[in-house]
């Protein structure tokens, strides 16, 4: 007991040192000098929002092992729900985020139907074609979603806090601070799900759905629940995207949005909530900074050539990711301190960290 307090004091620290940090990071980016403030906090709210869909995509293929390449498609359909609802139907912001992620639910929930009888490179096959599917579906429905011009001119987003009072979020530093406030309740919420009957139901399905099945685990009900709050987190991610860009069109969410979102869960850790939150943070960084070298504007390909070397060296040399990385290098440190031999970490990405659950 009394090392569980200890750990939690810890953690309740960091953690606690950790927000203070990201809420005061707009004003300490205005102290230096020659920094564009205005595009650096628009690509960390970029960041917030691919972290959203991270962490989502970590539930269903990190926890509950399920293979997806069409997060894109769901990604792209929660930014046309809440475009839609928005500049078409009237419908204010605080109502169409949660409809555009529960609308998404709706539908991965549907894709998920699939994956009873379909996985590994099955499964993956058939996420892929929903995924090529969406952006055609869009462009074929031109007279509601603008076809391949998309939808532009999207009004602010914006909170009511009293009758004839809302917060608008104009500015890139306040739209950081709503895509902030979103990424961490949908993280907590993740956390309370993976330390869960379900997501102790996920893990057992991940290592084995004949044993998972033996042991009475309900198969259809947790693999499309799974797919369910995926979804949902792309759907919200989408919402977000949309209007940070104040515009969507088609072209934006190509396979190779999904590969990037694949890419943000196996760098950051498989099987943990915070693998998505560097994963996401670092390939956003990474691909903003190679698009805008100035010796390397003729290589108009050299993001996917990187991301494709960083996908092999990830697997190579950190099967567990960043996250795993770091609870090795900080279990190395604690065990250094206490003088004591360091308890060697599995490299399997299977074997979850300490902000997991095990089954």
């Amino acid at each position: 007991m009394t090392r569980w307090l200890q750990r939690l004091k810890r953690e309740s620290i960091l953690y606690g040192f950790g927000l203070i940090a990201v809420f005061f990071l707009p004003a300490l980016l205005g102290l230096v000098p020659g920094i564009p403030l205005g595009y650096v906090l628009y690509l960390v709210s970029l960041g917030l929002i691919y972290a959203i869909v991270a962490v989502g995509l970590n539930l269903l293929f990190g926890y509950a092992g399920q293979f997806s390449l069409g997060h894109a498609g769901l990604f792209a359909i929660g930014a046309y729900t809440s475009a839609l609802l928005t500049a078409r139907a009237g419908v204010p912001f605080v109502l169409a985020l949660p409809a555009a992620g529960f609308i998404t639910a709706a539908i991965g929930f549907l894709l998920g139907l699939p994956a009873l009888r379909l996985s590994g490179l099955y499964l993956a096959v058939a996420t892929l074609g929903f995924g090529l599917a969406i952006p055609q579906l869009i462009v074929w429905q031109g007279a509601w979603t603008g076809g391949s011009m998309g939808l532009h001119g999207l009004p602010p987003a914006s909170i009511p806090i009293a009758p004839d009072l809302s917060i608008v979020f104009r500015t890139d530093q306040e739209y950081y601070y709503l895509a902030l406030g979103v990424l961490i309740l949908l993280t907590l919420f993740a956390r309370n799900v993976v330390h869960s009957d379900t997501g102790r139901a996920f893990v057992s399905i991940r290592d084995s759905e004949v044993a998972a099945r033996a042991m009475g685990v309900n198969l259809v009900r947790y693999k499309t629940t799974a797919f369910a709050l995926s979804a949902f987190y792309a759907g919200i991610g989408g919402s977000l995207y949309a209007h940070l860009l104040h515009g969507i069109s088609p072209e934006d969410f190509t396979i190779f949005l999904s590969i990037d979102f694949l890419t943000m869960v196996v760098l950051g850790g498989l099987g943990t909530v915070s693998g998505g939150l560097y994963g996401a943070f670092l390939l956003t960084l990474l691909q903003n900074s190679l698009t805008r070298l100035p010796v390397l504007s003729n290589f108009k390909n050299l993001y996917v050539v990187v991301l494709g070397l960083i996908l092999i060296l990830t697997i190579t040399f950190f099967p567990r990711g960043l996250a795993g990385a770091w609870q090795n290098l900080r279990g190395r440190w604690t065990a250094r301190s206490l003088g004591r031999a360091p308890t060697p970490v599995p490299s399997t990405p299977q074997v979850l960290s300490d902000d997991s659950t095990t089954a």
